[in-house]
């Protein structure tokens, strides 16, 4: 059998490596043949930071067009309105989170368009229980549940570490990338700095080389060398505002170590409050510093919740269990789109978008009255739901953009 995923980039990010983590494993099984394939061609120096991901197949969608592939694997909301270009048996989308959430509440146009992926007519596959859920609720979607992983070859309490800890003296670690304001980096790192925690560092995907206030960047580091630093810390600080599933605190947890995350959707999936972490509300900055202060000030406190972590962590699967579970959602699947349906319903919704983000274009008026007339003849559809759910947003846009 041969699968594709569709990427829209190799750099280092969670998200990617999700993919990578599932792709690499399926591949190595042999039952399936596994193909990467994105816009541009990849240097596979791109990859150093997962060098496993060498071993997949690297492949533009030009280069892609004439093959004829088992499954198809959109990962990420753009990718869903490029998949028509592959031809394929199956179609699915990985959805690791509610994407429109990654975008702010004006912008209306892509938070439309990253929901509306939820009508083109994948068999979607997801990694977290409340987006299962939301999915269902919000869509009548009945999406596949697999959850994430762990590297338990990586993330283990014993190896190398950057610096021994030790009682009594609090590292706080800050996690994620500088670019990217709903990982809400910045903030955590000046709560922190505010705390009475002894030591800051930070562990970023982002390009740089130091950070003020902080003892220790890592910067863009193989996560092959993340162990190292969790192992050296005492506490992931993570506020984010919008994830899936995410890893970081469960890597800590492997390593020996707690968390303090925002009740930002998926902590719930392992992180239990005042058991193996604390859970603070969403912008309630001063709990934050408060949570710090107390681990300091409570050694005791922080060895108990450390060892709440470690069970959490002992009762977690591995990458193998989970890259099965994926693999047998696409072996299991019985819906499907056609290219053509799945190419219909594309090109109608990037007419949508294109009209919508050109007000002052010559035809706008005339087009957005052929387009109505197209969901109208779609929207008795029982498979989509059209007209329930996408009237409503296509109607605010239009009101948005109206010619004066």
């Amino acid at each position: 059998m041969l699968i594709a995923f569709l990427t829209t980039s190799p750099v280092l990010s969670g998200g990617v490596n999700v993919i990578y983590e599932h792709a690499i494993r399926i591949n190595r099984r042999g039952r399936m043949t596994v193909y990467m394939i994105t816009e541009n061609t990849v240097n596979l120096n791109e990859l150093a930071w997962h060098p496993d991901a060498q071993e997949l197949n690297w492949l533009t969608y030009k280069e892609a067009e004439n093959m004829m592939f088992d499954a198809v694997i959109a990962t990420w909301w753009k990718t869903c309105y490029e998949a028509y270009r592959i031809k394929s048996r199956l179609y699915f989308y990985f959805n690791q989170s509610v994407e429109s959430k990654f975008y702010h509440e004006h912008d209306l146009l892509n938070k439309v368009f990253a929901d509306s992926t939820y009508f083109l007519g994948f068999k979607i596959i997801t990694e977290a229980t409340w987006i299962k859920s939301f999915l269902e609720k919000t869509y009548g979607i009945e999406a596949d549940l697999v959850l994430n992983g762990i590297r338990k070859d990586i993330y283990q309490q014993t190896g190398p570490v950057i610096s021994e800890r030790r009682k009594g003296n609090l590292r706080v670690l800050v996690e994620g990338s500088l670019d990217m304001p709903l990982k809400n980096t910045a903030k955590a790192i000046q709560l922190c700095l505010q705390s009475k925690a002894d030591e800051v560092w930070l562990l970023t995907s982002s390009d740089i080389k130091n950070y003020r206030g902080v003892t220790k960047v890592f910067s863009r580091v193989p996560i092959i060398e993340t162990a190292s630093i969790y192992r050296s810390c005492d506490v992931i600080v993570k506020l984010s505002y919008a994830e899936g599933m995410f890893g970081p605190p469960l890597e800590m947890f492997h390593c020996g170590g707690t968390a303090i995350v925002y009740d930002v959707t998926g902590h719930d999936e392992y992180i239990k409050d005042n058991v193996n972490g604390f859970i603070v509300k969403t912008n309630d900055e001063r709990d934050v510093i408060n949570r710090i202060n107390f681990l300091k000030n409570n050694p005791d406190e922080l060895d108990r919740l450390k060892e709440g972590a470690i069970q959490t962590a002992m009762r977690w699967h591995d990458w193998e269990t989970a890259s099965m579970a994926f693999e047998n959602a696409l072996l299991n699947s019985q819906e499907h789109t056609t290219q053509y349906q799945l190419q219909n319903n594309t090109l109608l919704f990037k007419q949508w978008y294109d009209i919508s983000s050109a007000k002052n274009n010559f035809n706008y008026q005339n087009d957005i009255n052929i387009l109505q007339n197209e969901i109208n003849a779609l929207k008795h559809s029982k498979a989509y739901h059209l007209g329930k759910f996408i009237l409503k947003p296509f109607s605010r846009i239009r009101t948005m953009f109206r010619k004066d």
